[in-house]
């Protein structure tokens, strides 16, 4: 899977300071209570069903805190899994097996929870040409691994943040004095700047709609909380000269419909901030 942001460098950065924020000057409990030549084994046991996320990352975890335990992975992430299945084990220190527990738990029960989510809601659009988006609407330092799991559940990322895309919502557009001016201080700035950046454009209603077709010089025109009636119309006055994406208000309830209005994007928050983690736990073998 080829995503720009998950360079080696990336994700040591975010296990570094994972490791930092968790461990901090050592783990005590298992400094204290066992034998610095004491080894163990232990195996993830998957408690829920749906789609595992993580698995990679948690070896790197396992691999960087303590190069010299031995992980061995059972299932690929993106694979179905069902309650009782053994995602991998890891046999060496126990000492590191126990402070890497709780980073590698937390990391993977959080992102088998949204690449569950996520495919559950791309099998609700399967057939159409929509293709299921991510949000900013993240956990702030977790980014990077909430986005992963939706391209493992196979969903498609949005930006990864302010600076690799412009998107004028509602409040740049009300702060800049309308759309028109929005759209032409944006071309300019990128211009000046010398910055190739895609523009995506919010419209509230058909009457917006209408005013960034006629500025023109934007990518995408975003239908935010518009009823399918509505976005049809808003389709058949773009009529193909830009891409379109709705969102807002979308869940498993209407995703269909809204993805039969002949959209090419639907973006979701709910698939990184609203999420059940899956139930998942490390335990001595």
């Amino acid at each position: 899977m080829e995503l720009s942001y998950l360079s080696e460098q990336a994700i040591h950065k975010f296990v570094t300071e994972a490791l930092k924020e968790d461990v901090g000057d050592g783990d005590h409990s298992s400094l204290a209570a066992i034998p610095a030549s004491s080894k163990s084994k232990a195996q993830l046991l998957i408690k829920d069903d749906g789609i595992i996320a993580g698995i990679s990352l948690a070896e790197k975890i396992f691999n960087q805190f303590d190069n010299t335990l031995n992980v061995k992975t059972l299932i690929s992430d993106g694979e179905s899994v069902k309650k009782g299945d053994i995602g991998l084990t890891v046999e060496g220190s126990a000492r590191s097996i126990l402070t890497c527990e709780r980073l590698v738990l937390n990391c993977m029960q959080r992102m088998s929870g949204i690449a569950t989510y996520t495919y559950e809601m791309m099998a609700l659009i399967k057939g159409t040409k929509a293709k299921l988006l991510d949000t900013r609407k993240t956990t702030p330092n977790f980014r990077l691994a909430e986005k992963w799991a939706v391209a493992i559940g196979g969903g498609t990322n949005h930006r990864f943040g302010l600076y690799d895309m412009v998107m004028l919502k509602d409040n740049h557009i009300d702060f800049a004095g309308g759309i028109e001016k929005a759209i032409k201080a944006t071309r300019q700035y990128l211009a000046e700047t010398g910055r190739n950046l895609r523009i995506e454009v919010e419209t509230r209603n058909l009457q917006e709609v209408e005013e960034v077709v006629n500025v023109g010089g934007v990518d995408i025109i975003m239908l935010d909380n518009m009823i399918p009636s509505v976005m049809k119309d808003a389709i058949k006055i773009i009529d193909g000269k830009y891409q379109t994406e709705a969102s807002g208000g979308i869940t498993e309830r209407n995703i269909r419909e809204v993805a039969e209005c002949e959209v090419d994007f639907i973006s979701v928050g709910a698939l990184t901030h609203s999420v059940k983690s899956m139930d998942i736990s490390l335990k001595a073998v």
